[in-house]
């Protein structure tokens, strides 16, 4: 039953729960509620037609959680395992480009050099760290130049930037007043430069506002008017990132 002051759901355009918003569906014959997660992140709330805000409200309050993962799910590496043979002519890619192997004798780091990846055939056997050490270490010197117009953009000159091993997240942003900064998955440094920038945008926009908020997208879309595209485009170039698992 609906009490006098209950306020009908589908009255409203949007839902908002918390830094939560929900795009209100048009009432469909259904009895239960259900949130939809969008590919590009948007909140949809699904609902009886006789579905009242405040049932909206508690059934959002008791997913919150859930929202969140699957929040953090959009924004991940997602896709089969890709596995690479530390073998001469295997193609590593950095920066949106595939270079091939080359085991080398008397060397002691991995190069790339004349548009060859150079590993010392003394550490073949674990040369898939190798190869993340490279990545790594390369990669946040490019970063570190990179990143300075961004940060020139959002007021954040202090800003540091990390390269690390994120597991299955692009990156990550620390918000600390004293000493910001954001860490970026070295595998990143695999895909093309156009996108490394939104990640860098994204995960810089994750400074001012830490949850996917309307808040955050609009200042994403200040940094970057075209990062919808960006986005579609790394969700799906993410399903063929190596991610550092080799085969003997």
């Amino acid at each position: 039953m609906t009490g006098p002051t209950a306020t009908a759901l589908h009255d409203l355009p949007h839902l908002t729960v918390g830094e939560l918003v929900f795009k209100v569906a048009p009432p469909r014959p259904r009895k239960t509620i259900e949130i939809v997660v969008e590919r590009d992140a948007s909140l949809v709330l699904k609902a009886p037609p006789a579905a009242t805000v405040e049932r909206a409200t508690r059934f959002v309050t008791d997913k919150r959680e859930w929202v969140y993962r699957k929040l953090v799910e959009k924004d991940a590496l997602t896709g089969p395992t890709v596995v690479k043979q530390l073998v001469e002519g295997e193609g590593f890619v950095y920066l949106g480009r595939s270079y091939r192997l080359t085991l080398v004798p008397d060397e002691t780091r991995v190069r790339l050099v004349g548009g060859r990846f150079r590993l010392p055939t003394e550490v073949a056997d674990q040369g898939g760290m190798a190869m993340r050490r490279w990545y790594t270490e390369v990669g946040r010197k490019w970063l570190i130049r990179r990143i300075r117009p961004w940060k020139a953009r959002l007021g954040e000159p202090s800003v540091r930037v990390d390269v690390r091993d994120l597991g299955f997240r692009w990156g990550s942003a620390r918000p600390k007043p004293d000493s910001p900064h954001i860490n970026i998955h070295w595998a990143t440094l695999q895909l093309p430069p156009g996108l490394i920038d939104y990640v860098l945008a994204h995960e810089l926009a994750h400074l001012h506002e830490p949850n996917h908020t309307p808040e955050f997208w609009s200042l994403l879309e200040r940094l970057m008017p075209d990062y919808p595209s960006r986005k579609t485009a790394l969700a799906n170039q993410g399903k063929q990132i190596w991610l550092g698992t080799v085969s003997g």
